[in-house]
């Protein structure tokens, strides 16, 4: 069984995984727009379309 599976079916096993992943982070907003929103946006624009 995969990881994300585990976690699908465990939310305690989520949500230590993201406590883990951004304890001790810092965010950093640097007032522009995310390449990774704009590329789906893109993507879902041209499945939309055709």
């Amino acid at each position: 069984m995969s990881i994300l599976q585990r976690m699908d079916r465990a939310p305690g096993l989520c949500v230590a995984t993201v406590g883990r992943l951004t304890f001790n982070g810092a965010i950093i907003q640097t007032d522009t727009e995310s390449y990774r929103l704009a590329h789906a946006k893109t993507q879902a624009g041209h499945t939309a379309t055709g």
